[in-house]
């Protein structure tokens, strides 16, 4: 891996130097966090990479480059921009109905009442479900850890997210075609499976299932070589523990990378939510967006795909503070909208944080995060493996240490 000298992009290299610091300091000595790894790019180029602390629980191997982590929601971008693929072959529209491609979905009503043992009423939807529903989070789906309605209790008692389970991604549609929503698509903003349920339209509009598409028309051409759903056997040992922090007991071994889950296929396919991969190839998925779809002679998508995915696409431009209804999410909602598949900054000021209007965002539930930036050109890949991902407020600190360097 080569590193640019910082300050020929713009950076001021002991400020860059700092941000690894505080991040020893205040989240791995107390250990806080298990590991991190940075990774800061302008123009493409790498101007920053550390990786600090231990990757597996007993073991004296720090965690390197080559290190694997589970992204989480960070496949959800990647699952968008094969979506926008199928766009320009003119194979599906964003005002496509999403019942024409999922029948299963036909005639979902909005929830009216019931639940928690009483059969669900419902009422008919104002509008129909549309794919571009699916992207930005408004078609009235939920998940079952928002822990906000009966809705998504019927997610827990279904167990419908539970990746071992007994659905696999067509299963899983149908059992959610017998839910309700819980709002009229396009009315409200729900962070939810609505990216799950995207994965599923590629699968039936492309004719090949989700892990296939990936590997052959996006991580194949990117030269993502280490981004997958399944950890291949020979890649194992890269592949670093996972904790989570419970209550009273404090941070817990999740999965741990020797013996992982990650290590046989899942039944459900999650383009929300399972991919492995590592900081290198995820800043080659980076590069290719902020480049307008291409990278080394590749073309995924076309630049004007790339300015429409990044553009605010919340209905009547509104921000996620004024349209949310979610308990949770990887982002905050003031100055944030919403595109197609990434946050977007609509307004700095509100915000409160240093950034540009315009810039486009994703984390994921074990603490990943990302953010491009098209206006100073730069982007950040960040790594580390503890749930839930907001208990600290890491993203926001190492965003504003960022722009901090920015000389």
């Amino acid at each position: 891996m080569k590193i640019a000298n910082p300050g020929k992009h713009g950076f001021d290299q002991r400020r860059l130097a700092a941000i690894d610091a505080f991040v020893k300091d205040r989240y791995l000595d107390p250990g806080h966090l298990p590991h991190a790894q940075l990774l800061i790019a302008r123009d493409d180029q790498i101007v920053h990479f550390s990786a600090q602390g231990a990757a597996r629980d007993g073991a004296g191997a720090a965690i390197d480059e080559s290190s694997l982590f589970r992204i989480a929601s960070m496949t959800k971008p990647i699952t968008s921009v094969a979506f926008m693929m199928l766009v320009e072959e003119a194979k599906v529209a964003l005002d496509t109905p999403v019942h024409h491609v999922l029948p299963e979905l036909k005639g979902v009503g909005v929830y009216d009442g019931g639940g928690a043992g009483v059969p669900f009423v419902t009422k008919p939807c104002a509008q129909p479900m549309r794919m571009v529903d699916l992207l930005r989070h408004t078609a009235g789906f939920t998940y079952g850890f928002q822990n906000r309605s009966n809705i998504d209790a019927a997610h827990r008692e279904l167990k419908l997210e539970n990746w071992h389970g007994n659905y696999d991604l067509d299963g899983f549609v149908a059992a959610l075609g017998k839910l309700p929503l819980e709002f009229s698509p396009g009315t409200g903003w729900n962070y939810s499976v609505a990216t799950d349920v995207l994965g599923l339209v590629v699968e039936r509009v492309s004719g090949m299932k989700l892990p296939q598409f990936f590997a052959e028309r996006i991580f194949a051409p990117l030269k993502m070589h280490d981004t997958f759903f399944t950890v291949p056997a020979d890649k194992i040992d890269r592949l670093t523990d996972c904790y989570t922090v419970v209550p009273g007991k404090g941070r817990q071994m999740f999965d741990r990378g020797a013996e992982s889950m990650w290590s046989t296929p899942f039944r459900f396919m999650s383009g929300g939510g399972g991919l492995v991969s590592t900081a290198l190839d995820y800043h080659r998925f980076c590069c290719m967006c902020r480049n307008g779809g291409e990278l080394d002679g590749a073309r995924i998508l076309g630049r004007k795909t790339i300015e429409l995915m990044t553009q605010n696409h919340l209905p009547g431009g509104a921000d996620l503070s004024t349209l949310s209804r979610s308990l949770f999410s990887e982002t905050q909602n003031a100055g944030t909208g919403f595109g197609l598949g990434f946050a977007v900054t609509i307004d700095t000021a509100r915000s409160m944080m240093p950034g540009s209007v315009g810039e486009y965002y994703w984390g994921g539930m074990f603490s990943t995060a990302f953010f491009i930036d098209p206006v100073e050109r730069l982007h950040m890949v960040f790594m580390t493996q503890l749930s839930p991902s907001m208990l600290y407020p890491i993203r926001r600190e190492l965003k504003t240490m960022i722009y901090a360097a920015l000389t």
